[in-house]
């Protein structure tokens, strides 16, 4: 596979490597940037085994709350400007209303909508608007007290991160403080017990090739091991990461002294995991005068 400068580009934008480093990583592996990411990890090449954040998704998620119910959804539009429309703005919140009473993806966009499908409602408003929109993803949860809480407000209850937490007891004031953790954090799970299998058996290898290539012995190897997963652990699993409001606590520590106890999360941020095509702008004008 021929490997791009942009490719390139995009890697060491992810990991902080060098540009030789990036194009050797990616030469080695065929141009796949998730193995090249964990080949420069093994070398000790790279800053942090973070993804590009760039995305082509624009829009708005939006949270919506009722009892001990809470939903999340993302509506993604071609641009940014769409998500400061008030139209778009106006449909996208009353979608989340409706996805109250939707058990899925699928259900929500065949639900009703002042006379119309959720589906019918933004099919027209493409229309309107002139701009290809969708209905993306739902997330819902349940518990006891559900709290919410929107990074980058545009409205209230709209924004680029929606967060939603479930706990014991009712007090609001500490679950918004960890929803806000969570906005920031972005913890892969909950805790240990509910963490992919697959990630933590990935990171266990990489970890073990890394402490290989300083060519000390297995049975050093195997000890050096434990330490380093239990430290993945408190950096990946919300209730062992170190609560931002208090970083002498984890957040299982903080909710404890609060009364409380997190049973539940979820995070939708606009654009997550969608690849960003970009061009120049002088390749844009080439194309328009070819």
């Amino acid at each position: 596979m021929a490997i791009t400068a942009a490719m390139v580009k995009e890697l060491r934008d992810s990991t902080g490597a060098g540009m030789m480093d990036a194009k050797k990583a990616l030469t080695e592996n065929d141009g796949n940037m998730e193995a090249a990411v964990d080949w420069l990890r093994t070398k000790g090449l790279a800053k942090a085994a973070k993804k590009s954040g760039r995305t082509a998704a624009e829009g708005l998620v939006a949270v919506a709350v009722a009892g001990g119910k809470g939903v999340a959804i993302e509506v993604n539009s071609e641009t940014d400007f769409v998500g400061k429309n008030a139209d778009f703005q106006t449909m996208v919140g009353g979608i989340a209303k409706v996805a109250l009473n939707a058990s899925d993806l699928e259900e929500l966009l065949a639900s009703d909508m002042d006379g119309k499908t959720v589906k019918d409602v933004v099919t027209d408003k493409i229309a309107v608007i002139g701009e290809n929109m969708s209905v993306r993803r739902m997330a819902m949860i349940e518990g006891e007290t559900v709290v919410s809480y929107v990074h980058n407000a545009v409205v209230e209850d709209m924004g680029s991160i929606g967060v939603l937490v479930a706990m014991t007891g009712d007090n609001e004031a500490f679950g918004r403080q960890v929803a806000m953790h969570i906005a920031a954090a972005n913890p892969a799970s909950l805790s240990e017990a509910d963490l992919d299998a697959s990630v933590v058996e990935k990171e266990k290898q990489v970890q073990m090739d890394i402490a290989r290539e300083s060519g000390k012995p297995e049975a050093v190897i195997e000890k050096m091991i434990v330490g380093r997963m239990k430290k993945y652990m408190a950096e990946v699993t919300l209730l062992n990461q170190q609560f931002v409001v208090n970083p002498d606590l984890t957040v299982a520590a903080a909710a404890a002294e609060a009364g409380v106890e997190v049973t539940g999360f979820v995070r939708l941020e606009v654009g997550e995991g969608i690849e960003k095509v970009e061009e120049d702008f002088a390749a844009e004008v080439a194309k328009l005068n070819g």
